[in-house]
């Protein structure tokens, strides 16, 4: 979706499931695995009768991973009242029902479920247009987040935000669990000339936000939304929080079931995995897993095997991580391996520290720097991804050299801070 794979053939839906399922003791070891039925946003407005919405005109912004606790779809549960009236939808990348291909424009429809016009914020616009937004009172935003900040749903909320704020439309943020937990702050704050779409708001690269919080904090901070501050302050936004869900909980201690929100994002496996591998695979020659059983939790490398990238790592000594060298098919029959990520404890790992080792074996094992060879564009949304000038600086630069504990020592402060100052938008315990 926002972080590219060089490898997109998929297996069968079955063999996915199946062989996730042998995995699935490995995905999480070492979290509280205890399950209480959390209430999402959707779930409140419904207990309430969705009386913030009586007599008005709603547009509503959603995937397919907008369900309800009993995995209806929130399009579906709005349409149920008689209390206002449902108008039009908006589709994120990979549009409302999730069958578009990520990096593809969507274009504007008629929904043939329901005969309502779907205007695409991933196509020709990706901010609501006046005429978009003509006849609105509500834009009810259910949309659901992966904790991690290259995810671009958030980016999607956030330009909603702006064009609703710019046009006297209120916003109603249902809110969603962060499936990483509230606790968890790591990797680098992005710099404010790198935000682009896949990275709308200056926050650590796991936040540890939910996706309401997030809204919260991006109204209430000058200079969070590219509006005036006039449009800032009069700016309508209400969040439908969720009840049952703490900070510390992992979306398998939600009682939830997992709605796929992207095609390489299946389970929480993956989701786990994405800010473990995904920038330490852009350049050089890590892959991770995309094609295979477990995307974004299994990696190879066309020079070395399994064995010798677990050594490699293990020599890094990452807290909270180990390493299972595992065996599958591949689509045509053919026999692979790879080397599955392990989380042993979610509470120790600093999950994005992977990735920058990654980045540091890939210049080890190339006979060129790869980070020194690439071009403007490729090296620009390297960084708008990663977010660090110094970073791309010291890799380009040093490669096998660079040093990537003084780094993370120096992000785990600013993740400490960000953390801290986050605390007054936070809506749950």
């Amino acid at each position: 979706m926002m972080l590219l794979s060089r490898n997109k053939t998929f297996f069968s839906a079955l063999a996915l499931i199946a062989l996730t399922i042998t995995i699935g003791a490995l995905t999480i070891q070492g979290a509280n695995q205890k399950t209480e039925r959390v209430l999402l946003g959707i779930d409140v407005l419904e207990r309430q009768d969705f009386k913030p919405l009586w007599g008005k005109r709603v547009g509503l912004l959603t995937h397919p991973a907008g369900v309800n606790s009993r995995g209806e779809s929130t399009i579906a549960v709005l349409r149920k009242s008689n209390r206002f009236r449902l108008i039009a939808l908006f589709g994120p990348e990979h549009g409302i029902y999730g069958n578009e291909k990520a990096n593809v424009p969507v274009e504007d429809r008629i929904d043939p479920r329901t005969g309502l016009p779907v205007y695409s914020l991933y196509g020709k616009f990706r901010k609501p247009t006046p005429k978009m937004l003509n006849g609105i009172d509500v834009l009810v935003v259910d949309l659901q987040d992966i904790g991690t900040r290259s995810y671009t749903y958030v980016s999607c909320m956030r330009y909603a935000m702006e064009a609703c704020f710019e046009n006297g439309v209120a916003v109603i943020i249902l809110d969603r669990p962060n499936p990483l937990g509230g606790q968890k702050v790591d990797g680098p704050v992005i710099e404010k000339g790198w935000l682009s779409y896949v990275g709308a708001f200056r926050v650590p690269y796991v936040h540890g936000l939910t996706i309401g919080e997030l809204a919260k904090m991006a109204h209430r901070l000058p200079g969070w939304l590219a509006i005036s501050e006039r449009d800032r302050r009069r700016g309508q936004l209400t969040v439908i929080p969720m009840r049952g869900w703490r900070r510390s909980m992992l979306w398998s201690e939600t009682g939830l079931k997992w709605i796929p929100t992207s095609p390489y994002i299946p389970n929480l496996s993956a989701v786990l995995g994405y800010p473990m591998t995904g920038l330490g695979t852009q350049i050089g020659s890590f892959r991770h897993g995309i094609g295979s059983p477990y995307p974004f939790r299994l990696l190879s490398h066309p020079e070395k095997t399994a064995e010798q990238i677990r050594q490699a790592l293990r020599s890094k000594n990452i807290p909270g991580l180990d390493y299972k060298v595992v065996h599958y098919r591949g689509s045509k029959g053919s026999r692979r391996t790879g080397l599955y990520l392990l989380v042993k404890d979610w509470r120790q790992l600093r999950p994005t520290e992977v990735s920058f080792y990654l980045m540091q074996l890939s210049a080890a094992w190339s006979r060129n720097n790869p980070f020194a060879e690439v071009s403007s564009n490729k090296m620009k949304l390297f960084n708008k991804h990663v977010g660090s000038s110094a970073w791309w600086e010291e890799i380009s630069n040093r490669g096998a050299q660079a040093d990537v504990r003084s780094f993370f020592q120096d992000w785990q402060r600013q993740s400490a801070t960000f953390k801290q100052r986050s605390r007054q938008f936070w809506l749950y315990p």
